[in-house]
């Protein structure tokens, strides 16, 4: 499988998810799916990978909207992402900062449910600063990448900081 190709789908997944939610009054859970099916038709992703690729989109806006508790808290995704937000490189923030802020008002009514998201070498993932769960090392990404296996220990398991 090219991982590239899951890459590119993940950057387009949120072109599409950005455009739902600014166009209509779908939630978050309809507007995944319905991202999902313009991807599908985007794409030649097999339905795994397109499942994979959901999946990697929804638990990061997730975790970015359980982090923006209030306006002024957009500015605190810089620290969430963990370097300046003017180094992203060739990714929609714009688009990923609506989205996460309505997903926010959706999460604040699930809080009790939340649970700690969980990174895995091989998925994609938004550009931040991860910890490896077995030695604490940590990597970084500027732009959308697939997590590789840990460089230090080859732990497969990671913490977003």
């Amino acid at each position: 499988m090219n991982k590239n190709k899951l890459v590119t789908a993940y950057t387009d997944f949120m072109k599409h998810l950005h455009e739902t939610m600014e166009d209509t009054l779908h939630s978050f859970a309809e507007a995944l799916e319905i991202s999902k099916e313009k991807t599908r038709k985007d794409s030649n992703l097999t339905s795994d990978e397109l499942d994979r690729v959901s999946e990697y989109v929804r638990r990061d806006v997730e975790h970015a909207a359980q982090g923006l508790s209030t306006e002024e808290d957009k500015e605190s995704l810089s620290e969430w992402f963990k370097f300046d937000v003017e180094l992203i490189e060739n990714f929609a923030l714009d688009a990923f900062l609506s989205v996460a802020d309505k997903t926010r008002l959706e999460l604040a009514k699930l809080e009790e449910l939340a649970k700690a998201h969980t990174y895995h070498s091989g998925d994609v993932t938004v550009p931040g600063t991860f910890i490896c769960d077995d030695c604490g090392k940590e990597i970084a990404f500027k732009t959308a990448s697939e997590i590789p296996e840990c460089p230090q220990c080859h732990g497969k398991t990671f913490i977003r900081i």
